[in-house]
């Protein structure tokens, strides 16, 4: 199946006030994903979930045991099963997000051929592209939601603030998957998707999610910062007990830029993937 020409777009797109990028119908794609998904096993869509809950177990309630109270965002002592919490809660909206906009993407890039098909519709790229993280954010609106029960379960949440824990991770998948389907437009085989891993699996170990900030030195404090997963982590930890500053509103404005340029991003790499 050959690429669109632009003569194809032109027809396609008269009338449309985004032209050829957008039709309007990003409805169709969503609803593509919910079929697909019911009709999938439901244990590998909640895989994800498992493992940050593990990690609560296991470093929460054991390691949590031997180190007592930590500092909180406030300064207030808190266990250590409420500080690495909400930096978890914030790790598993990243990975419900990750995996729909990558895996599954590169599954429908590379062998399913399935863009190409929908953009030969009334479809454009920007369809495509909020489609598909919509349904990326669905798998980490999941993911968030069942954490957030584990949370409670745990007598982990304190303040009715807590509830704006789902929204914020809603907002953490959004950022991640905006930019992991564009990423993964570059990947050209498996071997290469390896390095999303690459990637991710350092910034979970040192954004922060299991100990300060502080620990580590000034440089590397800097480096840590720029890592979208510590906004994160930081946004949850302070939502989690309704200790709210400055930093608060950065860690939004960081994650509402890395949405726009994300979704911008995408957007123009479908384009010049499949119009010619």
């Amino acid at each position: 199946m050959s690429a669109l020409t632009d003569e194809d777009y032109a027809i396609t797109a008269s009338g449309r006030p985004l032209g050829a990028l957008y039709a309007g119908n990003a409805r169709a794609v969503i609803e593509r994903g919910f079929r697909v998904i019911k009709s999938q096993n439901w244990i590998i869509l909640v895989s994800g979930f498992f493992e940050p809950v593990f990690y609560l177990l296991s470093m929460g309630i054991g390691l949590g045991s031997l180190v007592g109270t930590v500092a909180g965002p406030d300064g207030t002592p808190i266990s250590y099963a409420a500080y690495i919490a909400p930096a978890l809660l914030a790790v598993s909206a990243m990975n419900g997000a990750i995996y729909d906009s990558t895996w599954n993407v590169f599954f429908k890039m590379h062998f399913g051929k399935l863009y190409q098909g929908m953009l030969y519709t009334s479809l454009g790229p920007l369809d495509i592209a909020m489609g598909e993280i919509f349904m990326a954010l669905f798998r980490g609106f999941l993911y968030a939601l069942g954490f957030t029960g584990v949370m409670g379960v745990m007598g982990l949440i304190t303040t009715p603030w807590a509830l704006l824990l789902v929204p914020a991770s809603v907002m953490v998948a959004f950022g991640f998957a905006s930019f992991g389907m564009a990423i993964t437009s570059y990947m050209k085989t498996f071997q290469q998707m390896d390095l999303i891993t690459f990637v991710m699996l350092p910034m979970f170990l040192f954004s922060a999610t299991f100990y300060p900030l502080s620990v580590y030195p000034v440089p590397v404090q800097w480096i840590v910062q720029a890592f979208p997963l510590w906004h994160g982590v930081e946004l949850m930890r302070q939502i989690s007990i309704g200790s709210f500053s400055p930093a608060t509103g950065v860690h939004l404005l960081y994650y509402a830029v890395m949405i726009l340029v994300g979704v911008a991003f995408t957007t123009r790499r479908l384009r010049s993937l499949f119009l010619r």
